[in-house]
């Protein structure tokens, strides 16, 4: 069958893969299960019903909830008659609701919580183009979406066609709003072909098929896991979204799923949780604990590594790393990681634990997949992020700027062809803002950001990504921001690990009493220098980070220092701390 829009996946997934429990959620302490069949019959329904409310092709429809099954049936519900969907991320402010709505111009808003509801609709009152709001979960006052499937549930689906049949591989399927660092979002105007191109190129480097289950919790309004959702439907893969981010050790550990997708800082998690939990082992435990660690540490994917060293590791597998295995859910194949970079220490030793990480490359305007390492150890290169995927060209400019071509990349910034012109050049090359270089003339690897490179008063370049990156190895260190341009030298603002850093102090009877006072304490301070030595033994001398300021709270998007998508807003950060940054280098202006 041929899918050249994204919902043909729903006549494919009806020919190819009937299954009882295709789609899975978890809500109050209970999990409900949707088939094949539910999840035609629900987005035809929706789809349907849209109509008789006179949504027309073209039309703007948000939706604002975290992964579930509604979410699904609602994304293929409103590209089934041409409207453009415009998912949102539900931890936004109410402003930047407001500002999307009124953007995007969209005419209904699908909402999934009371708290959500509640925002929501006072974010509509300044977009005078909202016309309804629905809730996925029950509020009472306020209209349901179950009223717009019982709209279309008794209808032929079969009236369906005609707009199905107007809808061609150019158009648009959706309205994705990045979380940029600056300025107010824009919408990213998205293809059914830049998705179904980005599919049928991934499907080949993914170690699934009907038989496996996945957990989805990255959020599906990112196109990262949305493309992951067209892909597993494509190979009959059964979906199970977890409860939250909180609960996603328990999930794995009922749904036992064979893949999933996430972000560094996760696998950054359940290491630190794993590391803390060797450190309270004693006698041989311990030993063989932070053996099998350092032996793991040493991992190279796709390299002899000897008879010694392999008959080491299949002792640490079966003593120590099975229980990694065991701790997500026992049957995991492989995981993909992407959205930021991935620390090689941490693919070395979960590959040793024979758990493949796939760490790869790209961003909303792509579509997402610029390239991947592979599960075939012979196209994987720890500290890159892979090999281009099928269809997809890239080109590193004059600056060492990444530059790439093809199916993926976007139609461009909706009512902004200012923007776009900038980021497409008349070549139909867009320029991605990351610098990077090939290794061995078949691997890509991110060098650093354009924007964030700085100068230091001494003429020295520094690349802040590369430094952050090796000093995110520290299991003390939470979060961290290189600052210092035009300064004597690299500075940070450093958030630590307070998990680690009540540990450390329980490990040294030092009375742990507040995060402010626990970050001026002498015995602290001093541990971060001694962590600052050591990872800055890898840079050259104008490089390393020669000042820091150990801050009390986290950045969190709530407090306007983080994206969404858990980037740093440098230039937030900057501003919010400029007397901290000011006293690192004895500014007292």
């Amino acid at each position: 069958m041929s899918i050249k829009r994204t919902f043909d996946l729903l006549d494919h997934v009806a020919e190819k893969h009937q299954k009882n429990k295709l789609l899975s959620k978890k809500i109050n302490g209970a999990w409900e299960s949707y088939s094949t069949n539910d999840l035609i019959e629900k987005s035809n329904a929706v789809s349907l019903g849209l109509l008789e409310k006179g949504i027309k092709k073209d039309d703007k429809i948000a939706i604002v909830s975290y992964n579930r099954c509604e979410w699904v049936f609602l994304d293929f519900g409103i590209q089934q008659i041409g409207a453009v969907s415009v998912p949102i991320y539900p931890t936004i402010t109410e402003d930047d609701f407001a500002y999307i709505f009124k953007d995007s111009e969209a005419k209904i808003v699908f909402v999934e919580t009371e708290e959500l509801y509640q925002k929501v609709k006072s974010a509509a009152k300044n977009a005078p183009t909202v016309e309804a709001i629905y809730t996925i979960e029950k509020i009472d006052g306020a209209n349901n979406w179950n009223e717009i499937v019982e709209l279309g549930k008794n209808k032929d689906a079969a009236t369906l066609k005609p707009y199905k049949d107007t809808i061609t591989p150019d158009d648009i399927l959706t309205l994705i709003y990045t979380s940029g660092t600056t300025g107010n979002p824009k919408g990213v105007m998205l293809t059914h072909n830049n998705l179904v191109s980005n599919v049928t190129a991934c499907i080949p480097l993914l170690p699934v098929d009907e038989t496996c289950d996945a957990l989805s919790f990255l959020p599906m309004c990112h196109v990262f896991e949305r493309m992951m959702l067209y892909l597993y439907l494509s190979k009959g893969v059964s979906i199970n979204y977890a409860e939250s981010i909180e609960t996603i050790g328990e999930n794995m550990k009922e749904c036992h799923p064979h893949f999933f997708t996430c972000v560094p800082r996760l696998l950054e998690k359940v290491y630190d949780k794993i590391y803390a939990k060797g450190l309270e082992l004693t006698g041989i435990k311990r030993k063989l604990f932070f053996w099998a660690l350092a032996l793991g540490h040493q991992y190279e994917v796709g390299k002899d590594m000897g008879f010694w060293y392999d008959f080491q590791l299949k002792i640490a597998r079966k003593l120590i790393f099975s229980k990694w295995k065991e701790a997500l859910g026992g049957n995991v194949r492989a995981i993909v990681s992407g959205s930021a970079a991935l620390q090689p220490r941490l693919a070395r030793v979960f590959w040793a634990a024979g758990i493949p990480i796939l760490e790869g490359y790209g961003l909303t305007e792509t579509s997402p997949v610029i390239s991947v390492n592979r599960y075939e150890p012979k196209d994987h290169k720890i500290g890159t992020i892979g090999p281009l995927i099928s269809g997809v060209e890239v080109k590193i400019s004059s600056t060492g700027e990444i530059l790439t071509k093809g199916p993926h990349v976007m139609k461009g910034y909706y009512n902004k062809p200012e923007a776009t012109a900038e980021a497409i050049d008349a070549d139909g090359w867009f320029h991605t803002g990351d610098n990077g270089e090939w290794i061995d003339n078949k691997y890509l690897k991110i060098t650093g950001r354009q924007k964030e490179v700085f100068k230091t008063s001494g003429g020295k370049y520094i690349v802040p990504q590369a430094l952050e990156n090796k000093f995110k190895e520290s299991v003390f260190i939470e979060q961290i921001m290189v600052v210092g341009e035009n300064q004597k030298c690299a500075g940070a603002l450093i958030v630590p690990s307070f998990d680690a850093l009540k540990d450390y102090c329980k490990h040294k009877e030092i009375t742990y009493t507040t995060n402010a006072e626990m970050v001026k304490h002498p015995a602290i301070i001093e541990k971060f220098n001694m962590e600052a030595e050591k990872l800055n033994e890898c840079f050259a001398q104008y490089e390393k980070i020669k000042l820091f300021a150990i801050l009390p709270e986290l950045w969190t998007i709530d407090g306007g220092e983080l994206t969404p998508t858990m980037k740093v807003k440098r230039k937030v950060v900057k501003e919010k701390y400029l007397a901290v940054i000011n006293a690192l280098y004895g500014i007292t202006e």
